[in-house]
């Protein structure tokens, strides 16, 4: 994870499951059974942290067990769900000062590059387009599991972690040029 000032986290835990109309390697992340979520934690007036996460959100995975490294994924995030429980919180996050849900409704990340560590953990590499902004990101993966579920389809669920710089993406005002958070997923 890199460390810097004031970060939000953002943690995904992508569940995806393979629809029947594609080859073997292609997946979309499992949204509708709840398998999947993005959430994130940033610093709150430097006192707190503040927890949320997005409720609307797709991605696509493609895999190959024979060559993982060319594996791909692309997520799009309806930065208008934001939800923290704290609906005037989440109003002005939405508002021109941070996300400009207006103009920028959604953020976007796509893959550049997949490389495998063994024991289930892995670097993922992309571009993180949020506000306008495109930024290369690293996302810490672990391969949580793969199967077919009780109903016959298969799945792989992945859980990924990074950090990113807010200013980097004009995500805060000149008082708060140092603030950084954490985000989550999930896929599967």
């Amino acid at each position: 994870m890199i460390e810097t000032p004031i970060k939000t986290a953002l943690v995904l835990f992508l569940v995806f499951s393979l629809p029947q109309s594609v080859s073997a390697s292609d997946y979309a992340a499992d949204t509708e059974g709840g398998h999947a979520y993005i959430q994130f934690k940033i610093s709150h007036l430097g006192l707190s942290r503040l927890a949320g996460r997005y409720s609307r959100f797709s991605g696509d995975f493609s895999y190959d067990e024979n060559n993982p490294s060319a594996a791909t994924i692309e997520v799009v995030i309806d930065t208008r769900s934001i939800d923290s429980n704290h609906a005037e919180c989440d109003w002005h996050v939405r508002d021109e000062d941070f996300l400009n849900v207006a103009a920028s409704p959604e953020a976007r990340f796509f893959s550049r590059s997949f490389n495998g560590h063994g024991e289930g953990k892995a670097a993922l590499v992309g571009d993180l387009t949020l506000r306008g902004v495109t930024r290369p990101v690293r996302i810490e993966v672990d391969h949580v599991g793969e199967g077919t579920d009780p109903w016959g389809g298969y799945r792989h669920g992945f859980s990924g972690k990074t950090r990113i710089v807010l200013a980097d993406y004009a995500l805060v005002r000149a008082a708060d040029p140092d603030r950084m958070g954490e985000a989550h997923s999930a896929l599967s």
